[in-house]
């Protein structure tokens, strides 16, 4: 019988065994160092948070895994031979495998950082992460994050609900600048900022992070040469691929594993899904590196069909994202740069005091519609996704937005105001204030 390994229980070393197993009987076995039981990344900060048990997060229940023929194995893999296909761990015996899926996930940056090893420093990527978080934290007052993306701001809502002071340092000039356009982040700098306890510096770095005599961090030095006492400094500028124990003169490895449309790795029987994957020709406008959930899950089911004799190409289709920022939602459609590209037009409508934003961008000749961020408002992926597909017009967009909103009673609310606003931003263009198809748009 055919043995599928498959390095890694997060989500998408779960989701090709899942698939694996409904479309065949081979045997399967998962190998993690980090849990024995598969559960949500994502939930990890709501352990600490005190709303859920770690067991909460386990999507499964324990016998699913005897139940669905699939071996568990909780030990750190120290070596793989390629050429007799065999794994070799820290404490089980070896393991051969007849086609091998490393999911092997990420790990938080360290840039080099002088400190960065003193007790009191880390990232949040896994669980072993979060006990230590929790150990870190337990007499901490004033924590300094590193870094301003979603994990960092986890991270600080984390902290905050412990009572403990924070201190973020962002590199570039406005939060998450590398992502956002400046209308976008200056709203979720503005909702940041209300939140007690919890301060932005702006075009700070970390140069140094200090110890005390048992080597635990007591201050940051920053490149402007400031001094900030804290007593927890948390690591989140990114996290790149888990991949330094597979590096050899084998597998073709850059920042990730190098994998072809179908997933597959230069060596014969080997793949690789989820974070640590890279792709050797990105799609489209897609990054050649993938670190989000539903990437994974869709790696995971990809690579599934291959391995069962149904060998297909990784499509992921219109790219979109979904987070928080404490209290205010974000979804992205389509790709929306934190600068506009040659040939783009954008159409913003914000309410400060509600705290609601819309950032759609459209081509500037033909006015099709490229992508749309949303703040403080939930849509329907599938509504922007046909959109996107179909090609169609902004105009269309605006017209129809009701149909993408979870909430009707929201868009009602705001529709004339949105029209009007999209309407007054290009009447000298297209003239919609005097034809009968702006009157259309108007509730009835």
């Amino acid at each position: 019988m055919e043995h599928v390994v498959i390095i890694g229980n997060g989500i998408s070393g779960v989701t090709a065994a899942r698939y694996i197993r409904k479309m065949s009987d081979k045997r399967i076995t998962i190998i993690s160092a980090e849990s024995k039981y598969f559960f949500s990344r994502t939930a990890l900060m709501y352990i600490y948070m005190g709303h859920m048990s770690f067991e909460d997060t386990q999507p499964y229940e324990a016998h699913f895994w005897d139940k669905n023929n699939i071996d568990l194995v909780q030990d750190y893999v120290q070596k793989v031979n390629y050429d007799d296909k065999t794994l070799h761990l820290a404490e089980t015996t070896p393991i051969h495998y007849d086609k091998l899926i490393l999911a092997v996930g990420s790990k938080p940056n360290k840039f080099g950082w002088k400190g960065q090893d003193y007790h009191g420093v880390q990232g949040l990527y896994s669980k072993k992460d979060l006990d230590l978080m929790e150990r870190n934290t337990r007499n901490a007052q004033e924590a300094i994050i590193v870094g301003g993306g979603l994990i960092g701001v986890e991270m600080a809502e984390m902290l905050l609900t412990r009572n403990i002071n924070v201190t973020f340092l962002i590199r570039e000039d406005r939060f998450w600048g590398g992502v956002l356009p400046l209308e976008d982040s200056l709203m979720v700098k503005r909702h940041l900022e209300k939140h007690n306890g919890l301060t932005l510096r702006l075009e700070e770095e970390l140069e140094e992070i200090v110890a005390d005599e048992e080597k635990r961090a007591k201050a940051v030095i920053t490149k402007k040469g400031e001094r900030i006492p804290c007593q927890f400094v948390g690591l989140t500028a990114g996290v790149s691929p888990n991949v330094d124990f597979l590096k050899g003169d084998q597998l073709e490895i850059e920042r990730g594993i190098l994998v072809n449309p179908d997933l597959s790795a230069n060596i014969p029987d080997v793949y690789a899904i989820g974070d640590c994957a890279q792709f050797k020709q990105p799609n489209g406008q897609r990054k050649p590196i993938e670190q989000v959930w539903y990437t994974g899950r869709m790696m995971g089911e990809t690579v599934a069909q291959t391995i069962c004799g149904s060998p297909v190409e990784y499509k992921p289709g219109n790219w979109f994202n979904s987070a928080k920022f404490f209290d205010l939602e974000y979804q992205t459609y389509g790709w929306v740069w934190n600068e506009l590209k040659e040939g783009e037009a954008e159409f913003i409508w914000k309410n400060d005091e509600k705290e609601l934003l819309l950032h759609f961008i459209f081509d500037k000749e033909s006015h099709e519609f490229k992508a749309i961020n949303t703040f403080g408002i939930r849509m329907r992926h599938e509504v922007f996704d046909h959109w996107l597909n179909t090609n169609a017009s902004i105009e269309e967009v605006i017209r129809n937005l009701k149909m993408a909103n979870f909430d009707p009673e929201f868009y009602k609310h705001f529709e004339k105001e949105i029209i009007e606003a999209f309407n007054k931003q290009f009447d000298q263009n297209i003239k919609l204030a005097k034809n009968k198809w702006w009157k259309s748009l108007l509730p009835q």
